[in-house]
């Protein structure tokens, strides 16, 4: 497995899976999909059709958690319950 870091642009990764491919056909490749890096955000199935194998989202469920956390905490600070959030919160039958 192959996991090329830090690559700036679409064409890159493109360059590097090509190059790769043609030294070694079965090679597995994987991309990492972080947000706020050098890599701009490409989609699922641009990798796919790039020749990468698997892509990560190591940290996205994080960040959109950790966003809706900060939320909920200053709504609570300013209204002392969590009344108006009852509908963003998962339930125990969820």
């Amino acid at each position: 497995m192959i996991f090329p870091e830090g690559l700036n642009s679409k064409e890159e990764f493109e360059r590097v899976s090509k190059e790769l491919k043609e030294y070694s056909p079965n090679i597995f490749l994987l991309a990492n999909m972080t947000e706020f890096g050098t890599t701009p955000i490409i989609d699922f199935n641009d990798f796919v059709g790039m020749g990468y194998d698997v892509v990560i989202y190591p940290v996205s469920t994080l960040r959109i958690a950790m966003k809706a956390v900060d939320i909920f905490l200053k709504k609570l600070k300013t209204e002392e319950n969590v009344s108006s959030s009852l509908e963003d919160m998962q339930t125990r039958s969820e």
